[in-house]
This record gives structure tokens, sequence and C-alpha cells, in this order.
């Protein structure tokens, strides 16, 4: 069904292939930069995964202004501040993210303070409170295949102080390019390879069922989980089949252009909770979370799972399930996957397993209520609610 009205909107150009860092001089030259920062963590640069994306530079007229490799896994409102002041010091004129979600967090956040010229990232914080358009070019090179977040207009980033995680929403956060190339992902573990994987499929699972849904976002959403299916035990099983690491590589931007326009739902707003209060990593809260969440909103909008069925387990599982019992066998095809990764990884499947504790229920539940991604949901959520999902994910 075609809704009354919808708006889809992803700007980024996207690269992908075994050489698509070579790419990189051209984009830069063509959106007039000639000193970008590198903004990345001190775990790539020790791989070589920096020295990978810089070498590709070799032979142009495009000149590393510098290179801040202090990117945690939560980024936060010091470290932007941090890394926009390394920005202005050097003398740069764009910025190119190679990481993962928080080091691309970092750098929409290093855009922000940059362009407002203001270090007051937090008054940023919310939907569209961004009026200027972004003062660089931003490309971004991700080196995990979960977040999506090379083609979002989201970021997430801490504010230790109140000890919450922010959102950021503005169509002036998407990046001018991103760069998908295998030889980015390939030294990913298999425990992060999984839980970057689940990250990816709980963006498309919610980004298909939600409120907001559209007929594109549909359509990257049904792709994103398609290849999760086919690909996602493969990159786990072996880090360096090529073929694995681009497919789930797209599978996550394709995940990251739906939900960017549709946006997601309880899963994400626990799971939010559970990384702002517990300290637990997104990709495994969004592991444990996301069949619970399914089953919670699995009588609001059935036919949406019934749907999913199709690229969640193929179409001869589809065809062999009666229509009346495909929603719910939907939730068997994601429980069985999850089951599947904890063995080869030993991906975890429940909350006490991340650190969680029953003392921290009532903080999580208060800080998921007021998440954003709770007005997205098919089905209302109370306080009540998230109490009862917490308790079956324990």
């Amino acid at each position: 069904m075609i809704p009354s009205y919808y708006e889809f909107l992803n700007s980024v150009k996207i690269l992908s292939g075994k050489l698509a860092l070579d790419n990189i001089p051209h984009e830069l030259s063509s959106l007039g930069a000639k000193r970008p920062i590198i903004l990345t963590n001190d775990i790539l640069v020790e791989i070589g995964l920096v020295k990978t994306a810089v070498d590709a530079l070799k032979g142009s007229d495009i000149v590393i202004g510098a290179v801040y490799g202090s990117i945690p896994i939560d980024s936060s409102v010091k470290v932007v501040n941090e890394a926009a002041g390394v920005y202005r010091d050097k003398n740069c004129d764009s910025i190119i993210a190679i990481g993962g979600g928080s080091v691309i967090d970092t750098a929409k956040g290093v855009s922000v303070v940059i362009t407002e010229n203001d270090d007051n990232l937090m008054k940023y914080a919310g939907a569209e409170i961004l009026k200027k358009r972004r003062a660089m070019p931003f490309i971004v090179i991700p080196t995990t295949a979960g977040t999506g977040s090379e083609v979002t207009m989201v970021a997430v980033i801490a504010d230790p102080d109140r000890n919450v995680k922010m959102e950021f929403l503005s169509y002036n956060l998407l990046p001018d390019v991103a760069v998908l190339d295998p030889r980015m992902t390939r030294s990913l573990p298999a425990r992060a390879s999984a839980s970057t994987g689940m990250d990816a499929l709980s963006h498309a699972v919610e980004a298909y069922t939600g409120i907001q849904k559209n007929p594109l976002s549909d359509a990257y959403a049904f792709a994103a989980i398609k290849l999760t299916r086919e690909y996602l035990l493969r990159v786990v099983e072996n880090g360096n089949d090529e073929e694995a690491r681009l497919a789930m590589a797209n599978a996550s931007l394709m995940a990251g252009a739906a939900f960017s326009n549709s946006m997601v739902g309880i899963v994400h707003a626990i799971g939010h909770a559970c990384g702002g209060v517990a300290h637990v990593a997104h990709g495994d809260a969004m592991t444990i979370l996301l069949p619970h969440g399914m089953e919670y909103n699995l009588d609001a909008v059935p036919g949406y799972y019934s749907d999913l069925l199709l690229p969640l387990a193929g179409p001869e599982v589809y065809a062999a399930t009666p229509s009346g019992e495909r929603a719910a066998r939907s939730v068997s095809a994601v429980r069985e996957l999850i089951t599947l990764l904890n063995s080869r990884c030993g991906l975890p499947t429940r909350l006490r397993d991340v650190g969680v504790q029953e003392k921290d229920f009532e903080r999580i539940a208060k800080t998921a209520i007021n998440d954003g991604a709770v007005v997205m949901n098919p089905r209302a959520i109370a306080l009540e609610d998230v109490l009862t999902v917490l308790r079956k994910a324990y």
C-alpha cells in the first residue's frame, strides 16, 4: 500500500567494489577538497587499514592535513570537540572518516561543530535543529558492516556528564560519498562481524515494520534482509571471503538508507537505553532484543512480518508456511540465526550475558520510554511494556 504522503532522501554517492578506494582522490577533487583530516581509531591505524586508504591518495594532489586516531568505541562530546580543534589547527578543508559507527558519528559531530562554529554540540541534538549546510566535503569509509551510518542522517553521541546518548537527526549529516571496499572489513573478527551484521538486520526489520515505512525504504530493507540471510554466516566463517564482505557492506548500507528514512522502533529504543545505562555494545543489544521486539509488535502488524519471512528464510520456507503462520515464523527465523551465530562465534543471546543487571531495569525502561524511536514503533509502548521485554530478554 502506498502511503498518502511520504518523503525519502538519500543524496550520498556510493562507491562499491574491490578497488573502490582508488576513486577517492577524484571524489575529493570534484568536491573542491585538498587537505582532509582523517578521523579514525588507533586500532585501525595499527592494523594498517588507515594506510590502505591513505595509499589510495598517492600520486594525487591531496595532502593529509591530520590524522586523529583517538576515537573510542562510544563517541562523546569531548572527543568531538578535540577532533574539531585538530581540524582547525591543521587548516583542514574536508573530512574522511575511516571506521565503524562511533568514528562516523564523531565525524558527523565534528562537521556540526565546525559548520556552526560552536563547541556546544548538545544544543543541536534532536530533529532538524541544524539549519546551515555542512561547511566541508565529507567522505566515509566504513570498516564494519552494520551501522549504515555512511548513508544515514543520524548520529548518536554520548554526553558523559548526563550519562546519556543523544540523537542528532538532520539531512545536513548525510556524507557526500560512501566508499565500500572489501579490503576495509576483511580484518573484522568473527564475533564483531556477527554483531554488526545483526545491527544491520535490526535496522532493516524495524524500517520495514515501522509506522513511517514507505515503498522505497521497504525495497532497501527487503534487499538488506535477503543479503544478510545469504552472507552473514559466510563472513563469520571466513573473514577473507571478499564476495561476502562486500555483500554485507551493501546490506548494511541498504539497511541504513531504509531506517534513515523510515526510522526504527522498540528494539532501538531499548537498545540505546541499554547502551547508555549499562554500556552494552550496540550490536549485542540489537542481537538480544530483536526477536523480543518483533514478538512485541507481532499482533500490531502481522502482515509486515509475514512479508519478511521471504527474505528471512527464503522462498522454499515461505511457500511451505501457511499464510497465517508466516509472521510468527519470521520471529523464529531470527532466533534460529542468532542461535547459529552463538554457536559459531559466541554471540550473546541474553542481557545477563552482557553485564545488564536486574537492578538496571527501571533506569533502562525510563530512558527507553523517552527515546525518539518509541514514537515510530507500530505498537504503543508503556513503561511496563519495556520492563516486560527486559525480563524476557534477561
